[in-house]
């Protein structure tokens, strides 16, 4: 593998989708392995994805078709569930696409229709999901320099980093509209960032014409090493997913922030087995970084917690009552289960807190989170 240095952006690419990587790796158990989505916690999830999928077949009336879309599927986990937990009214007029780069696994619903790519653009009608897909689309990061310059970051297949050119043009924009690398008082720069990792930065850089007056500029200058990713790839990611459906639902379900409390040393990190690591750009872990999903959304969208999400499809945490115990103790402890479940998936200081956005698409779709 080569050597050279290179955004974060190809870096990622290569090691997550390129040949042999850790998404395109067809052996072993896939994402599952490595770490654990709300798809895993429960069929409780799923379901939920049922009662939205029969939502947006009430408000479409009925189509003869239904398509329900998962983007990033992994092993198929989530719309197996979907699909068992349909009313067969319903399920015997879906058609189910799984997007994903992975080789099909071996004995998924022969009714799924595998695809590496989404659908032609208005080819579908019905739901569009993605569960913690986007925060896999590669971004490049930056990173202020000595003088409050974001510039971008450069990284080799062993995670060593160092800084390159001043953010400039679409990327500039982007960082001036989403995330200002604004001062953040107190605060020095974060461990792992590209200015402490050994390698030395460039020369000191000039102003970069056009944005003396943004944070982060000659003019207004902001701490050494505050990091941002660069979410246009994302933007762009969603845009093209929600063109699939002619009408509908498009949803996404993810890590998130939004623009007022953005992290200032951002949240580019890797999983491997279980774990939280260092982002290593060599196939051998995930990369991720959480997803700005105030700057993917667009007009008429809703954006809501998980949580809040969950609630309104009926995944409710509740403990079933004691009288129960008595009266029927198998049922108390499959009740007393699926409690816990719910309340893992409607946790609000962990998976309840992931940002879910709602596109409908054509119109007759709003809204079903409210019924």
């Amino acid at each position: 593998m080569t050597h050279d240095w290179c955004g974060w952006r190809d870096a990622t690419e290569r090691a997550l989708y390129g040949p042999g990587g850790f998404y395109t790796c067809g052996d072993g158990p896939g994402p599952a392995g490595h770490f654990r989505t709300s798809v895993h916690v429960s069929p409780l999830y799923a379901g939920a994805l049922a009662t939205l999928l029969c939502r947006v077949d009430a408000s479409l009336g009925g189509p003869a078709e239904l398509a329900l879309v998962d983007v990033g599927a992994g092993r198929g986990e989530l719309l197996t569930g979907v699909l068992a937990a349909l009313p067969e009214p319903v399920r015997a007029r879906v058609r189910p696409y799984a997007v994903e780069r992975a080789p099909r696994p071996a004995g998924l619903d022969d009714r799924v229709t595998w695809l590496a790519e989404l659908p032609a653009p208005g080819s579908l009608t019905g739901l569009l999901f993605a569960n913690e897909w986007l925060d896999n689309v590669p971004v490049d990061v930056a990173e202020t320099d000595g003088s409050g310059v974001p510039r971008y970051v450069l990284v080799r297949p062993d995670g060593t980093e160092r800084l390159g050119d001043p953010v400039t043009g679409a990327d500039a924009d982007w960082l001036a509209r989403w995330w200002p690398m604004s001062p953040v008082s107190g605060k020095g720069p974060g461990p792992g960032g590209a200015s402490d990792s050994g390698e030395v930065p460039g020369p000191t850089p000039t102003p970069v014409p056009g944005t003396d007056s943004a944070p982060g500029s000659a003019a207004h200058p902001a701490p050494p090493g505050l990091r941002a990713e660069i979410g246009r790839p994302r933007d762009a990611a969603w845009s093209r997913a929600v063109r699939t459906l002619r009408a509908g639902l498009a949803a996404t379900a993810d890590y998130a922030h939004t623009r007022d409390a953005r992290p200032p040393y951002g949240t580019l990190t890797g999983f491997r087995e279980g774990r939280e690591v260092r982002p290593v750009p060599d196939g051998s872990c995930d990369i991720t970084a959480h997803v700005a999903l105030d700057a993917c959304a667009r007009p008429g969208a809703e954006h809501l917690s998980q949580r809040q999400a969950l609630h309104a499809l009926g995944v409710d945490g509740s403990r079933p009552p004691l009288a129960l115990a008595s009266s029927d103790p198998a049922a108390y402890v499959r009740a007393l289960a699926s409690a816990g479940a719910a309340a893992e998936l409607t946790d609000p200081a962990g998976l309840g807190s992931f940002g879910w956005l709602l596109q409908p698409v054509g119109g007759s779709c709003t809204g079903l989170l409210a019924r």
